[in-house]
């Protein structure tokens, strides 16, 4: 109430502030009268003509504003790469236009032009919002801070999110495979210098493969100086348990060759803690009894990454790279200790039993890849990539359970140990050219892709005290899937409509063979994915557009694999090698003012759609959580994102998601009807960057989340959700040292309770994973640090797929 009463006061004093200021307009152009586009526009003391008062920089019809400006004699400088500053002396009276400034252009050598810093530009392209931050104000932190700035991205507990789903991150239009969390880990150690713009494509085009949802596409600058480089980088995360990581990075570049190279060890120790309900039923309906459940589960983590890049220039059109990705988790060990109590129908304890389980697993991730591009003609390109995957895990389980009596008196025991594999190998090859068709553009392109993978778990009765195989609960599967591709595309643009068309054809073949139960998959069929995108830009303060697509979503190798991960005797995962995919239609409207506000309405379903469902057996009493196919999932949903700078220090992404979202799945513990779990629900983020020092050199943020409903699966949260994080980010030794502080869930208030709750299936969990945490980090920078590299993430599309069941 008192800020009601205040406002009109405050505004009265602002607009008195400002009454005497003028505002200078003006316009910059080439030498051939075209208007100069992100040019940096300065005014200068004309007393000391290194203190700079004002600046600003020019839209892309070349014009300028600058607001606020004191009545006063300055220096005016105009500048941009390739030509030579415009310095001129101006008396400001008033509001002033200033006569048409024409660059001249320059012999400076760019590898010694000193960039001023810009805003960040929005634009919206016909299939993909983009966003530019090349030598912007935002260029001074790592890749990750550059993603969370990115319109329409939300940053939910470390996993990126476009239209309230899981997005895939591209660099330089190819695809990075990592965990949410080595993810986060490589772009925070990938510099913000080198991105040259982030593209946002909701419905990826038929470039892109079939599978997947949105996708985060980072580009790079061009590489234009020549030298050395390196840095160093560590991190300290305080939670429950430590966590430690270090790094190093070295680059090297000449006229031919450019050469990187890094290092990153990771040490982990995490805490997991977890409180489920269960309620059996009889027949009738009635409750027989309810297992309540607490277990903790102490993780120590070991990991290495190396990442090696050779680009060679090959000619004046033709470049050739080579690059290896190996990632070596020799040692996961974890233990898991629980207690589960049983109550009876009056809810007195009955009886309980205890859980002491030891799980270690190793794994290695080896990706080989080349790729070749040439120009075609003046405006045609050929890009050919190869890749080869081998994917290698290791998992052994032992569980011991206890039973008890109420009173404590001991009952019996039982001991079992688990032993799992999985060998995966991937070929790919593409071969993608683009080419001008006229006043249009053409793009076509070929893929094949091929798996082969081995995976199996033996399973051992230890309750003896020697180890028993037990063969109807082991198993072996060998999967084998290939896919090949073929797609066209046509864009064609007007004075305001934009148009592109596209269509991928796909064959796949699948054959799934289990030693248990002989063939359990094969499929052998043939889609088609249409996308449609259709532009009108009515002005410079509004544009409409029209999207479709049709996408498939194909079983991860994980939910295939036949063996279980216990969580205790009475509840495990396991995979379903009788998976289908998933195929989904979205169809969006949107609308944008002033590339500021933006406005989606959308439809979204995939039939079939892959979830992990609990089941609970009333009569055997137990829990299994296993992957199947939905009948189909839908959300209709109306967004509304608003991306601008409040002033010079201040950015803020603000987003909102208004949505009806619906699962329909089979009951399969009640005869497979169809039950549907839906709700209304909202997604709401707030982010706020702030520039803390004149100099740029310290900044912080703030950003929150607030999820009042949610539905995942059968599941459906039971309390609303709500996160709050702050940041500090200080360079120093102009930008050689870096130092950051960062504050993750500051309330503990991102883990919330899960319930799947219908027909005779009563269950809820509530995990607490360490989610409020400090995290300290320090990275120098030595050599010619300010070299832009060519880092890259070199995982191809088809690695997705491959996690353990565990993770």
């Amino acid at each position: 109430m008192l800020k009601i009463k205040f406002a009109p006061l405050i505004f009265l004093l602002f607009s008195c502030a400002v009454y005497s200021q003028s505002e200078v307009k003006g316009k910059v152009l080439d030498q051939n009268n075209s208007p100069v586009a992100f040019a940096n526009v300065i005014l200068l003391n004309a007393e000391d003509s290194t203190s700079v008062y004002k600046g600003g920089i020019t839209e892309e019809d070349g014009f300028f504003i600058l607001n606020n400006i004191e009545d006063s004699t300055y220096l005016l400088k105009v500048s941009f790469i390739g030509y030579s500053d415009n310095l001129q002396k101006i008396k400001i009276k008033g509001d002033t236009n200033i006569a048409p400034i024409v660059l001249q252009e320059g012999s400076n050598d760019l590898d010694e032009v000193v960039v001023n810093a810009r805003k960040p530009k929005i634009s919206r392209k016909i299939d993909r919002l983009v966003f530019d931050v090349e030598n912007t104000t935002l260029s001074t932190g790592n890749s990750f801070e550059i993603l969370k700035r990115t319109p329409g991205v939300v940053v939910s507990q470390g996993q990126l999110l476009v239209k309230n789903r899981p997005a895939t991150v591209y660099i330089n239009d190819r695809k990075v495979y990592l965990t949410s969390q080595e993810l986060q880990q490589l772009l925070e150690g990938f510099s913000a210098e080198n991105i040259k713009t982030v593209e946002v494509i909701t419905n990826p085009p038929a470039r892109y493969d079939a599978e997947g949802g949105a996708i985060l596409n980072i580009t790079t600058s061009k590489n234009i100086s020549i030298g050395y480089k390196g840095s160093l980088n560590a991190s300290n995360t305080i939670a429950i348990l430590p966590k430690y990581d270090v790094g190093t990075s070295q680059y090297y570049k000449n006229d031919w060759l450019n050469l990187y190279a890094s290092y990153n060890y990771s040490q982990r120790d995490l805490v997991k803690v977890d409180e489920s309900f269960l309620e059996f039923y009889e027949p009738n309906g009635d409750v027989d009894s309810r297992w309540l459940t607490d277990f903790e589960r102490n993780t120590n983590r070991l990991s290495h990454s190396l990442n090696t890049i050779l680009d060679f220039t090959l000619s004046e059109k033709s470049t050739l790279s080579l690059s290896a990705n190996i990632q070596l988790i020799p040692d996961v060990d974890s233990q898991i200790d629980g207690q589960t109590d049983i109550y009876d129908q009056n809810n007195s304890l009955d009886s309980l039993f205890t859980t002491d389980s030891k799980l270690h697993s190793t794994t290695d991730n080896i990706l080989l890849a080349a790729t070749y591009n040439t120009t075609l003609g003046d405006n045609g390109t050929l890009s050919a990539v190869a890749n080869y995957i081998n994917y290698d895990n290791g998992q052994f389980q032992h569980i011991m359970t206890e039973y008890f009596q109420a009173d404590g008196s001991f009952i019996r025991d039982n001991s079992f140990t688990t032993e799992a594999n999985q060998n995966s190998e991937i070929y790919t090859g593409q071969v993608d050219i683009t080419t001008p068709l006229g006043s249009s553009s053409f793009e076509t392109g070929l893929k094949y892709s091929g798996l082969r993978t081995e995976s199996g778990q033996d399973y051992f009765d230890t309750n003896t005290g020697t180890r028993q195989f037990s063969g109807n609960l082991s198993d072996n599967l060998n999967y084998e899937e290939d896919i090949m591709a073929a797609y066209a595309s046509l864009t064609k643009d007007w004075e305001k409509w934009s148009l592109k068309l596209g269509l991928r054809g796909e064959y796949t073949e699948v054959l799934g063979v289990s030693d248990s139960e002989g063939l359990v998959n094969s499929q052998d069929y043939f889609e088609l994915f249409p996308t449609f995108y259709l532009n009108y830009n009515a002005s410079d303060n509004h544009a409409f557009g029209l999207e479709y697509s049709r996408r498939i979503t194909r079983p991860r190798f994980e939910t295939l694999n036949t063996y279980r991960y216990f969580l205790n005797e009475n509840n495990f995962k396991d995979g379903n090698p009788n998976l289908v995919p998933a195929i989904s239609n979205m169809i969006k409207f949107s609308y944008s003012y002033n590339n500021k506000w933006f406005f989606d309405l959308y439809w979204d379903r995939a039939n079939n759609e892959i979830a992990t469902i609990p089941f609970q057996d009333n009569v055997n009493r137990n829990l299994r959580s296993t992957s199947l196919n939905m009948d189909f999932y839908q959300q209709f949903s109306f967004d509304i994102g608003y991306y601008a700078y409040l002033n010079d220090w201040w950015y803020l992404t603000a987003y909102s998601s208004f949505f009806y979202m619906q699962n329909d799945f089979p009951a399969l513990e009640s005869g497979g009807q169809i039950v549907t779990n839906d709700t209304f629900g909202a997604y709401l983020y707030a982010g706020n960057f702030f520039t803390l020092s004149k100099d740029g050199t310290f900044s912080g943020e703030l950003t929150s989340t607030y999820i009042p409903d949610y539905i995942v699966g059968s599941y459906e949260f039971e309390e609303p959700q709500f996160g709050l994080n702050l940041g500090l980010r200080k360079t120093f030794f102009d930008s050689r040292l870096v130092a950051t502080v960062n504050v993750e869930d500051v309330f503990n208030t991102m883990n919330i309770p899960l319930r799947s709750q219908y027909l005779d299936q009563n269950y809820s969990y509530f995990a607490k994973p360490e989610s409020r945490l400090v995290r300290f980090g320090v990275t120098y920078k030595f050599g010619n640090f300010k070299l832009g590299d060519n880092k890259r993430a070199i995982t191809a599309e088809e690695n997705e797929r491959l996690q353990t069941q565990n993770q």
